[in-house]
Formats: C-alpha cells, sequence, structure tokens
C-alpha cells in the first residue's frame, strides 16, 4: 500500500522543516558530492600535467572525515567564484598512498597547490610551506589564498607569502620518523 499525500502547498512549518532537514542532509553527505573527485594516481598526474593557466588546488582527504566535510564545504561554495582561476579536485588519502606519501601527508585536510604542472609552495608562517594543513576558518580566506597563488605563479615565483591571517592557520606540530 502506497500512501500518496495531497497535493497542496506545505505550511509555511512544513517548508521550514524540509528545509532544515535539507540542510543536515548536505552536512552529512558533505558538499564532497559537487566537487570531482581523483581516485588513482594516474587521474592525479592528468590533473597536474593537464591544467594550464589555472591553479590546481588538490585536497587530500576521507569524505567521512568532519573536518574534511568542513572543508568540502568552503571548497564548494567557492568553486564557481574560483573557476576562471582555479580548478579544484578532492583525492582520497586511502586510494592515493603514493602520493600520500610524497607529499607527507600525516594530517588531513591537507591541501597542495600546483600551476602549470610546478608545485607551488606557500609560506604560512610555519616550518612547512608543501600543503596547507586543516581547514580554512572563512571561505574568503581561501579565496585570497587562491588569488596570491595565481598571481605569484603568474609572475613567476615558485613560494608566494600566505594572505591569511596567522590565527586563522591551524597549528601542528611536524612529526619525523625515524630521526
Amino acid at each position: 500500500m502506497v500512501l500518496v499525500a495531497p497535493c497542496r502547498s506545505p505550511s509555511r512549518r512544513e517548508a521550514k522543516a524540509v528545509q532544515s532537514c535539507r540542510g543536515l542532509l548536505a552536512a552529512q553527505v558533505g558538499m564532497s558530492l559537487l566537487l570531482p573527485k581523483l581516485t588513482s594516481k594516474k587521474e592525479v598526474d592528468q590533473a597536474i600535467k593537464s591544467t594550464a593557466e589555472k591553479v590546481l588546488v588538490l585536497r587530500f582527504g576521507r569524505d567521512e572525515d568532519p573536518v574534511c566535510l568542513q572543508i568540502d564545504d568552503i571548497l564548494s561554495k567557492t568553486y564557481h567564484d574560483l573557476s576562471k582561476m582555479a580548478t579544484i579536485y578532492l583525492v582520497d588519502v586511502d586510494q592515493t598512498p603514493i602520493y600520500t606519501q610524497y607529499f607527507d601527508i600525516s594530517y588531513i585536510p591537507s591541501t597542495v597547490f600546483f600551476f602549470n604542472g610546478q608545485h607551488m609552495k606557500v609560506d604560512y608562517g610555519s616550518p612547512d610551506h608543501t600543503k596547507f594543513v586543516g581547514s580554512f576558518k572563512t571561505k574568503q580566506d581561501f579565496i585570497d589564498l587562491v588569488e596570491v597563488i595565481y598571481r605569484g605563479a603568474m609572475r613567476g615565483k615558485l613560494i608566494v607569502q600566505s594572505p591569511i591571517d596567522p590565527k586563522n592557520i591551524p597549528k601542528y606540530d611536524l612529526l619525523y620518523q625515524g630521526i
């Protein structure tokens, strides 16, 4: 037996409840569904080689991780705004262990930037200039960072100074194994 709701406009209260449920569902599923994913070394290699005259943003992490979901939300909200200067991909650390090891991804999410196949480094005021570790505090922080990388890369720079307020940059300790 199938129950069918009468064909009528929902009340304000019902509409608000549905909208709230949609928001919760989007948060649980994550905005990562909206962003393209790279699932193999070959796909990551192809993205690095083929992205020209744009900043390539690779977010390394896991779709189900809460902090990854937070950064995915920011990345998906800026995807359209930055489309002329950046291409954004999600990379699962479990499916690309060679890059996880190469970039020394020991904390997730970690975000790595490229321009015309060249790994772009950013001075965040931390010992590691190769990647951004953690989530961005605001959408504007991410937009500003991509713009600075883009402008620096267009001038031939391989390392740029981070425009993000130091208090908005997550702090972590570098761990060196076997030293």
